[in-house]
């Protein structure tokens, strides 16, 4: 009883913080002490976090290199010509200028990753809102959605993906053939709930658009170089990692040699206590996991993949996200969920669509919800819950049953 209600506590404490991030702390401050604990306690053995440690290297090296590869991409120049021409190509039209920011967040989120889309992306497309004059709201919503709904797409879009990515056996090309129509089918109901939820703000005709800046050909290249590199490594038993990492360190010299970055914020870039924090997470949870929740969510997790044992697994998944965020869902599920490519494929759906429907669910979610509040434009927590109860039942069955007639065609 008491390793049930310690590991518990401790994940809520762990949770906590990073949704908070008092004094703007690194979540590992926290989730650090948190797995010591956990390892003093002998709720897991310091050989099985060895072995969970060296699961993840590959998820977290991956995660480092994407989120750097993301930046680099940033100075140079990439977010801010990609506004300039979403502004131009809307032809003053705020639907059209929705509909394009959802084929910038979706395609970014796929590519990059949901955080380059939260962090890099939001911003700019809140200043191509202001430059053309048009209320911002629907715009930034659309940012928030897809980082989550726009992120089941590839193995490389989301830190989830890649756990399940590792245990699925599947190539990448295979992942992205089962996800492409759940994924289209997703953004398809997102614009269109968008559209008629936005209504009152997309009214009227925007200001004069900026000149475009010169394209950055050279970041441009890379990113289509790494991307196709993704689908071919897999092909050849290369980890994602080593296609990221070394797209990251040909922009990064390039950087370095034009004195444009310095070695230091590479590293800071790179957010390596981030990955600290998904591992010491990832202790929590398996202690919880070994403590408390495994055996429950064994009994509810169904074995097959018929299409009511896949809602019922997406929306288990979705639920659980929105209860203890959507990664440590995740790691809570993936070993219960085995090899079973249809059954991972089923929770990734619910812990990447699940976040829309609150705060809690993701913490790109929560750090969307930061950069908004520092550039002055905090969104309301009552329009994000109306906003997340329209989509998130729509897409999560919709995308479900798109993933079943994948399954029954593969």
């Amino acid at each position: 009883m008491l390793a049930a209600s310690g590991s518990l506590g401790l994940l809520l404490v762990v949770l906590g913080f990073a949704t908070t991030r008092p004094r703007g702390l690194p979540e590992a401050t926290v989730t650090l002490p948190a797995a010591g604990l956990v390892l003093l306690a002998g709720w897991v053995s310091p050989a099985e976090a060895w072995r969970e440690t060296l699961a993840l290297l590959p998820t977290l090296g991956f995660l480092a290199a994407i989120l750097l590869l993301a930046h680099l991409a940033d100075l140079d120049g990439v977010f801010s010509w990609l506004g300039a021409r979403l502004a131009v190509a809307c032809r003053g039209r705020p639907r059209r200028l929705l509909a394009l920011t959802f084929a910038a967040a979706a395609g970014t989120t796929a590519a990059l990753s949901l955080d380059a889309t939260v962090v890099l992306l939001t911003p700019i497309v809140l200043l191509t809102a202001n430059r053309l004059a048009l209320p911002p709201r629907p715009y930034l919503y659309a940012c928030a959605h897809l980082s989550n709904s726009a992120s089941t797409l590839l193995p490389v879009s989301n830190l989830t993906n890649l756990l399940a990515f590792t245990a699925s056996g599947l190539t990448f090309a295979q992942f992205g053939a089962l996800m492409a129509a759940p994924w289209l089918v997703t953004i398809a109901i997102e614009l269109a709930v968008f559209l008629r939820f936005f209504r009152p703000d997309l009214d009227g005709y925007a200001a004069d658009a900026p000149e475009i800046p010169p394209a950055p050909v050279f970041a441009l290249v890379v990113l289509g170089v790494t991307l196709a590199g993704f689908g071919v490594a897999s092909l050849v038993h290369v980890e994602p990692v080593v296609v990221a990492a070394i797209a990251a360190a040909v922009l990064a010299a390039r950087a370095l040699s034009a004195r444009r970055i310095r070695p230091v914020t590479l590293i800071a870039e790179a957010n390596p206590l981030l990955c600290l924090f998904v591992l010491g997470l990832a202790i929590v949870v398996e202690a919880v996991s070994r403590q408390l929740l495994g055996a429950p969510l064994q009994a509810l997790l169904p074995d097959g993949t018929s299409l009511p044992e896949l809602l019922l697994t997406a929306a288990l998944a979705a639920v659980l996200a929105n209860l203890v965020n959507n990664l440590p869902a995740t790691l809570l599920l993936l070993p219960l969920a085995g090899s079973n490519p249809g059954l991972l494929l089923a929770v990734l759906l619910g812990v990447n669509l699940g976040p829309n429907a609150t705060y809690l669910g993701s913490l790109a979610t929560l750090l969307w919800r930061r950069v908004l509040v520092r550039t002055g434009e905090p969104p309301r927590w009552q329009e994000f819950l109306r906003l997340g109860a329209l989509t998130v039942p729509l897409t999560l069955a919709a995308s479900v049953a798109a993933l079943w007639l994948a399954l029954q065609v593969r």
